[in-house]
């Protein structure tokens, strides 16, 4: 009963817009029914529309935008990474120490898997995986190995320019842990741990187009990658360059950034569908990138697989490296592991594997305009020249912006609210106040009144 006269008492005296009519004794069974229908159809609508702008502020709150505005742009110069690919000479001279000078050299085709594994290791798996096995092989600890052959820095760079002007090659090139195995990038967010000293690579009106020249003295591979990407098994050929000795490389490309919105921050990853570097989830690298979620996942599957993962997995701790019972494992699953396939792919029977990895919300775009490779003739030493440039300062960028954040959904929402029923913040604490402290009030003041009504009754 108490119940009943709370709500007819908030209904009577509401501020939301009809609700009186209902409870009003004056008005008879035909005007209720009206306002009723009247209330139920306005909420209604209401209700639609606040659906409809929280369906907006979760899944259209970004637009994309191309910005020309380009005369005050500094351009920062795509980070370069150089990784090893193959070193015969030191492959022989660590097998001598490893076995002398009479060992079986199908023991330097091992070696040379080890160090530079891509997720294939058949001459591993066919000489030491098996009963039939040499008691020289090696069953453990791939990773010591990997780095006994990989040539340090000082023996891999040399002669390095920033817009002709020389610098100290292994003074800025970091040595960076990747699925490749160690390499040495500069002007790479994920490089170096204490993060040492930089080049300023940033290019605008007054610099012109930047250029980078590196000398290097063995077989290796130059990414050409975003400031948060990494190297990896599946990064595509567009992006790096395979380089060899007495060879000269030049590569012209364009880059188109993404600027973010301040106000982006605000919103949720849903939202942005997209990840700030330093909104990391990753265990192999410090900043998070799609290339370094694909990393992450990659080992994730060859834990669920093989319960270890490779030796050159960045970041991982040597009880997760595999022995060599774990590399004839993942040797067995290379297709489940090499491609990175949709979901839908997988469904219908292909192997790969399927990374649920959302883009960085800072990721670039750069494309190759011209290569070109030329013999370098007089050279004593086995030598690349390389030399990665910008064709020209980018006219263009992408602009992430923030369209509909919070205040405008508020805004939508107290707009609805107020158009088809009248109501504010108030009104709805309204609801609180008629059901809980105006009932406590009323009960108290009958009670004192109930009590001054016995205590006259008593003195009379």
């Amino acid at each position: 009963m108490r119940i009943k006269q709370s709500i007819e008492e908030y209904l009577k005296n509401s501020t939301l817009h009809g609700a009186r009519f209902i409870v009003d004794k004056d008005a008879n069974w035909l005007e209720r029914i009206f306002w009723v229908i009247c209330l139920i159809a306005s909420w209604y609508a209401s209700w639609l529309l606040i659906k409809a702008s929280l369906a907006a502020f979760e899944n259209n709150a970004i637009s994309f935008v191309v910005e020309s505005s380009y005369r005050d742009w500094d351009t920062n110069f795509p980070a370069i990474i150089v990784c090893e690919s193959k070193n015969m000479d030191r492959i022989q001279e660590v097998a001598e120490q490893l076995w002398g000078a009479d060992h079986d050299f199908t023991l330097e085709e091992v070696l040379s898997e080890i160090a530079y594994f891509r997720g294939e290791s058949y001459h591993t798996v066919h000489e030491c995986g098996g009963e039939d096995s040499t008691t020289t092989c090696f069953y453990s600890n791939f990773s010591y190995y990997a780095q006994l052959v990989r040539s340090p820095c000082v023996n891999a760079i040399r002669n390095c320019e920033w817009n002709n002007k020389p610098f100290e090659c292994c003074k800025y090139f970091q040595r960076m842990e990747t699925e490749l195995g160690i390499c040495y990038a500069i002007n790479s967010m994920q490089a170096g741990k204490n993060q040492g000293p930089k080049v300023n690579m940033y290019s605008n009106r007054f610099t012109g187009p930047g250029s980078l020249k590196i000398e290097l003295l063995t077989e290796a591979t130059v990414f050409i990658l975003g400031a948060e990407e990494v190297p990896t098994l599946v990064t595509p050929k567009t992006d790096f360059l395979v380089v060899g000795p007495y060879i000269s490389f030049t590569r012209y490309v364009s880059k188109r950034d993404i600027e973010n919105d301040e106000a982006i921050r605000e919103t949720s990853i849903h939202q942005r569908n997209c990840r700030f570097p330093d909104e990391n989830i990753l265990d192999v690298h410090g900043y998070y990138s799609y290339s370094a979620c694909t990393v992450q996942c990659r080992k994730d599957r060859q834990m669920e697989l093989c319960n270890c993962s490779s030796h050159l997995s960045p970041n991982t701790p040597d009880w997760q490296k595999c022995n060599m019972d774990g590399l004839e494992c993942l040797n067995r699953h290379y297709e489940d592991l090499s491609v990175i396939i949709a979901e839908w792919a997988r469904r219908r029977g292909r192997k790969g594997l399927v990374c649920d990895c959302l883009p960085s919300c800072t990721e670039v775009d750069i494309s190759t305009v011209a290569d070109s490779k030329d013999n370098i003739d007089g050279e004593e030493t086995p030598v690349s020249k390389i030399e990665v440039a910008l064709i020209e300062l980018p006219t263009e960028r992408y602009k992430r912006n923030l369209v509909r954040g919070k205040l405008d959904l508020v805004v939508s929402i107290g707009g609805t609210t107020g158009l088809f029923v009248g109501a504010s913040l108030l009104s709805f604490v309204e609801i609180i106040y008629y059901m809980t402290i105006r009932p406590y009030t009323t009960y108290m003041h009958e009670n004192r009144r109930q009590q001054r009504n016995n205590l006259l009754r008593a003195v009379h």
